[in-house]
C-alpha cells in the first residue's frame, strides 16, 4: 500500500492500514486540511468545486470529500464524472474558493488522489501546499455546527460549457476541420475522455469517430499512461489505413497523445511542439515554456517563429509560473500536456485536440507528414539507484562542477547542455534515485550520453566512499 503526500495533493492506493494507503480516514483528513486552508484565505467565497475521473473508487472518495467539506461549513458544487481541466475552469467560472479533482491521473486503477486547486483554478503553490500538509499533520480542524453545514449541489452541464469555450477560441477553425472530414479513432482508457472527447469532436464537425475503450467504467483496458507500449490497440486499428488520426487521453483528460494514420506514434513530446507551432504561426510569434525534461524541438520551433523559449522546473505549477513571468502564449510539458492561457492556465487535452485538428486541417498534410516537418530528437530515460546513505544532493553538486565548462541549469536538479543535446539529472523525492534524461538527434547518442553521465555518477560515488 502507498500514500504519497505532496504539495500538489494526496495520492495513494485504495485500502490498507490508515496512513499507509488512501483509506476513508486519510481522505477525510486531507479533505479537512484543504477545507480548513480554504477558509483561512482572504476571500468571501465559501464554495469548493469537485469532480472526478471514472476510476472505480471515484464515487466513494467523492462522497467522503463532499461530506467533509460540508462538515466544515463549505458549499460544494459537484461536477460528477468530469475532467481535470473542466474542474479548473469551473472554479473560476463559479467564483469558487478552490477545487478538488479526484483522480490519480495516469496511475493504474487501484490508485486515486485529491488534486488541490486554488481560487484561480490552478494547482497550489509550494507554500500553500506546505500549509495544507501542516494542517493535516496537526489535525487542527474546526467543524461547523448543524445550523451552518455547507450545501451540496450538482452541475452535470459544465463540460458542455468547457467545450463551447474551446470551440469559440479564435484560433479554433471549426469550418476548416469540418471541411477535411477527418476520420478519427479515440482511446480514452475507459474513463472520462470516453464521453468528453467524442462530444468535443462532434462540436468540431468530426462525424466519423471510432470509439476504443470509451466506456467510463474505470476498469482501465490497458496501462493508463499514454506511452507507445500501452497503445497497441489503437495502433492496430490505424494500421488498417481507414483513419486519419488517433487520439489518446489519460483518465482525467489533461494529457494528449496522438497516433498517425499509419499507426506510428506522433510522440507525446511532439503534441506540444505541433500545437505551439500552429499557435505561434497564427499569432506571428510569441514566447513558449516547457519543463527542463521536455524536448528541445519546442525551442527550435519557437525561435524559428521569432519568439523566445524558457525552461521551467518540472511540474505544472512551475510551468504556469514561468509562463506568467515570460508572457508565454502557449506552454506545457513533454508528457502531452498543453497549457493555452487564452482558455485557462492548466493542462487541457480538449483544447489541445481542437488546436491540433485546426493545424492539421489548415496544413493539408497527413498526420505523419506533419510530424515529419518537425526536427526529430530522441530522449533516453534512465535512472540510477543509490544506497540511502549516499547524499544525492552532493552528487548533483559534484556533477555541476564536473561540467562547469558547459551551460548548466540548476533550477531543478542539474541540466547540462551540449549544443543541441542535453542531459537532465533529477533526484526522486520519495526514494534514493537519480533520474537521468538525455536527448539527442539519434537514439544511440542519447543512450550514450545517459550512460556517460551514469558512469560519472558512479565515479563520484566511488571517490566519496
Amino acid at each position: 500500500m502507498t500514500l504519497i503526500k505532496s504539495i500538489s495533493g494526496i495520492r495513494g492506493t485504495i485500502g490498507g492500514p490508515v496512513g499507509q494507503g488512501l483509506t476513508p480516514l486519510d481522505v477525510v483528513k486531507y479533505a479537512a486540511a484543504y477545507g480548513t486552508w480554504v477558509m483561512m484565505q482572504p476571500t468571501a467565497a465559501r464554495t469548493v468545486v469537485i469532480g472526478r475521473d471514472a476510476r472505480i473508487s471515484g464515487a466513494v472518495v467523492s462522497q467522503l470529500v463532499a461530506a467533509t467539506l460540508q462538515g466544515l461549513g463549505l458549499d460544494v458544487v459537484d461536477l460528477g464524472l468530469s475532467t481535470t481541466p473542466t474542474v479548473e475552469m469551473a472554479v473560476t467560472a463559479k467564483q469558487a474558493a478552490g477545487g478538488i479533482i479526484l483522480t490519480a491521473s495516469h496511475n493504474p486503477k487501484q490508485w486515486n488522489a485529491l488534486k488541490l486547486l486554488n481560487a484561480d483554478g490552478e494547482f497550489l503553490s509550494d507554500a500553500a501546499g506546505q500549509q495544507v500538509l501542516a494542517i493535516a499533520e496537526s489535525e487542527d480542524f474546526d467543524f461547523a455546527p448543524v445550523t451552518k453545514l455547507g450545501q451540496y449541489t450538482t452541475d452535470d452541464d459544465f463540460l458542455a460549457q468547457h467545450i463551447a469555450a474551446v470551440v469559440a477560441l479564435p484560433l479554433v477553425d471549426v469550418a476548416a476541420v469540418r471541411a477535411r472530414n477527418f476520420r478519427v479513432v479515440v482511446d480514452a482508457v475507459n474513463s472520462s475522455g470516453g464521453f468528453a472527447v467524442p462530444k468535443l469532436l462532434a462540436a468540431l464537425g468530426v462525424t466519423t469517430v471510432e470509439k476504443l475503450h470509451c466506456e467510463p467504467t474505470g476498469d482501465f483496458a490497458h496501462n493508463p499512461e499514454p506511452l507507445p507500449e500501452h497503445l497497441r490497440d489503437i495502433a492496430k486499428v490505424l494500421e488498417k489505413g481507414s483513419f486519419d488520426l488517433g487520439i489518446v487521453v489519460d483518465p482525467d483528460v489533461d494529457r494528449l497523445a496522438l497516433v498517425s494514420e499509419n499507426g506510428e506514434m506522433f510522440g507525446e513530446e511532439y503534441t506540444l511542439v505541433a500545437v505551439a507551432d500552429y499557435v505561434l504561426g497564427a499569432l506571428g510569434g510569441g514566447n513558449t515554456v516547457s519543463n527542463l525534461s521536455s524536448t528541445r524541438a519546442l525551442r527550435d520551433v519557437t525561435e524559428r517563429r521569432g519568439g523566445q523559449y524558457a525552461a521551467a522546473a518540472v511540474g505544472e505549477v512551475n510551468v504556469v509560473t514561468k509562463m506568467k513571468e515570460t508572457g508565454a502564449v502557449i506552454g506545457g510539458e513533454g508528457n502531452g500536456g498543453i497549457i493555452y492561457p487564452e482558455l485557462h492556465y492548466g493542462r487541457d487535452a480538449l483544447v489541445g485536440i481542437a488546436l491540433f485538428l485546426t493545424h492539421l486541417a489548415k496544413s493539408g498534410l497527413t498526420t505523419s507528414r506533419l510530424r515529419a516537418s518537425y526536427p526529430s530528437y530522441f530522449i533516453s530515460k534512465n535512472k540510477i539507484e543509490l544506497t540511502p546513505e549516499i547524499d544525492t544532493d552532493e552528487v548533483l553538486v559534484q556533477m555541476e562542477k564536473r561540467y562547469a565548462n558547459q551551460p548548466v541549469n540548476t533550477i531543478d536538479g542539474v541540466k547540462i547542455e551540449f549544443d543541441k543535446e542535453w542531459v537532465h539529472l533529477r533526484k526522486s523525492n520519495t526514494e534514493p534515485i537519480i533520474r537521468i534524461y538525455a536527448e539527442s538527434e539519434s537514439n544511440s547518442t542519447a543512450d550514450y550520453l545517459a550512460q556517460k553521465i551514469i558512469a560519472d555518477i558512479k565515479e563520484i560515488i566511488a571517490v566519496k566512499a
